[in-house]
């Protein structure tokens, strides 16, 4: 993770968000890292839908990766 990454609160969004960060900086192609992230939100969340888990899992990146946006995403009201 990156030195000017904000800190995420919520242990699955950074669970999510560093699993695919590290995937795909040993060369995980795009669409396998956010299906493995997919997975793992799923494994956080049992009770999510496939779809739920991809829109979220998709905020997410695009909100932490690819913009490097700040402040807090929405999401699930896990800690």
């Amino acid at each position: 993770m990156s030195e000017k990454s904000p800190a995420i609160t919520r242990n699955c969004e950074r669970a999510v968000v560093t699993a695919y960060r590290e995937l795909r900086a040993c060369g995980t192609l795009d669409m396998q890292a956010f299906h493995a992230c997919t997975t793992l939100y799923r494994i956080h969340h049992p009770e999510a839908s496939i779809s739920e888990a991809r829109c979220l899992v998709s905020e997410w990146i695009d909100h932490h990766v690819v913009r490097q946006a700040e402040g807090r995403t929405s999401g699930c009201d896990c800690d």
